[in-house]
């Protein structure tokens, strides 16, 4: 209690130094932030929302010369010493947050684009800059050269019987002590060599455990494909290694893209494996990992990202933006990443309700015409939704089963009803436990497993030296 009375005394003092010392340049106009904003509240008669814990001890210099006409000038004017940004939350009202270098303005991610694309006119000039871009990724990612591959089996549960479908867990060992976890679907009979197609899934809560991502990996393997459902780094069973927080550190975009890389090893030197028949699919930042992926990996064939394409955001998470890849060539951004997948076929789907709402307004045409000089443009689809939000919903995976039909010679048929609508309802969504690798509790975890990121970061850099 008198750490309390102490601490709102300093407050108070130093309230009242700012209040008086304001007027002058002795102190270059200072003032609490906190006070600053409610000034701005009065003045222009508007409410702004934001924690404490944002403008907590802040101090603004030169505070009363950063008022204009417009309140929203003046927020920007206030703010941006501190990397706050402000947004409108209604009328006369607004939200306060971090700077979030990964978002831009329509209009200003609409001209960065148009910059990127004056730089080639032809399709020659286009697959110079292609490969540029490619090899600068790869460096980017630190992967350029890649890590040896541990030698060891897979670990791997008794595999699951279902109408149409099987599933197995597996997990692959990708650098000494670190292993991605995922699960395999395959159809419940073929014959010969089948396609592959990966599935990353975003940041969504149960990622590849939540019934959507069941439901899509299944009807793909009743449509006639393995598809490999799979944890990004530090998410799902990856827990078992390190902490949720480590997910947000750069690494993880590099961890994340060696493992889809050793995902495709493994599963193209399965026996039943077509290796010209290769697809990746993922929602979010799945999908931000699905057009990384399609760009740096040639032996992906068919690509379809999932409401995450876009030139004004770059991906919220470290995982997706973490690695300095949009500095390659000069400055890149995720719609012209994307465009590196042609000319092998691509589906972006985009909703109305995320940072793909304008996809078909802007960033498509462009890559239209970059499918166009390789003479493919129609093997480049864009399914909008206006009216739906950010998810993989059954409209969204209904887009990616006929795409998937269409250029991995699937079976559409086996997930339709008489009707020709797609059914999953014949589709067994699992325990989550069922996934896992390793046990209901982590038990069977191998004993020199990598734990934490620390110790992560030395056996990468082992690895890559």
């Amino acid at each position: 209690m008198l750490y309390l009375r102490r601490t709102l005394l300093l407050w108070g003092i130093l309230f009242s130094f700012f209040a008086k010392a304001q007027e002058n340049t002795d102190n270059k106009y200072a003032e609490p932030l906190a006070q600053v904003l409610k000034n701005i509240e009065t003045r222009y008669g508007v409410a702004i929302r934001y924690p404490d814990s944002l403008v907590k001890g802040k101090v603004l210099n030169y505070a009363r010369w950063r008022f204009r006409p417009d309140v929203e000038e003046t927020l920007n004017n206030v703010l941006a010493p501190f990397d706050l940004k402000v947004k409108k939350d209604g009328d006369k009202k607004y939200k306060i947050g971090d700077y979030e270098y990964y978002r831009w303005a329509v209009a200003d991610g609409w001209a960065e684009l148009d910059r990127i694309a004056a730089q080639y006119k032809n399709l020659s000039e286009w697959e110079a800059r292609k490969k540029e871009l490619k090899q600068c990724i790869l460096e980017k990612l630190q992967l350029a050269k890649l890590p040896a591959w541990p030698i060891s089996e897979p670990v791997t549960t008794p595999i699951r019987k279902y109408n149409g479908y099987t599933i197995e867990n597996i997990a692959l060992e990708i650098l000494p002590g670190v292993w991605i976890n995922g699960s395999l679907y395959k159809p419940a009979t073929h014959k010969g060599k089948i396609p592959v197609i990966l599935n990353p899934d975003g940041h969504w809560q149960q990622q590849r455990y939540r019934p959507d991502c069941q439901l899509r990996c299944a009807a793909l393997a009743k449509m006639g494909a393995m598809a490999f459902s799979y944890d990004l780094f530090a998410w799902g069973e990856s827990l078992l290694q390190f902490k949720p927080e480590d997910h947000r550190r750069s690494l993880a975009m590099t961890i994340q893209a060696l493992g889809a890389i050793r995902i495709l090893d493994y599963l193209l030197a399965l026996k039943d494996a077509d290796t010209t028949r290769v697809g990746i699919t993922g929602g979010s930042g799945g999908g931000s990992h699905t057009e990384l992926m399609t760009a740096i990996d040639d032996r992906i064939k068919v690509s379809a990202p999932v409401v995450s394409v876009s030139s004004y955001f770059y991906g919220g998470c470290p995982c997706e933006s973490g690695m300095d890849i949009h500095s390659c060539g000069g400055g890149t951004d995720n719609v012209e990443i994307a465009a590196m997948a042609a000319p092998r076929p691509q589906l972006l789907v985009s909703d109305g309700g995320d940072w793909t709402d304008k996809m078909p307004e802007h960033d498509f045409p462009y890559l239209q015409k970059m499918y166009s000089w390789y003479g493919k443009k129609a093997d480049l689809q864009n399914v909008h939704l206006p009216t739906e939000k950010h998810d993989f919903g059954i409209n969204k995976r209904t887009a990616v089963y006929h795409f998937m039909a269409r250029y991995l010679g699937l079976n559409i048929k086996a997930i339709e009803d008489k009707k020709g609508v797609i059914d999953e309802s014949d589709i067994t969504i699992e325990d989550e436990k069922k996934l896992y690798v390793f046990g209901d509790h982590g038990e069977k975890l191998p004993a020199r497993a990598v734990k934490g990121f620390d110790n992560l970061e030395k056996v990468f850099e082992a690895a890559v030296k």
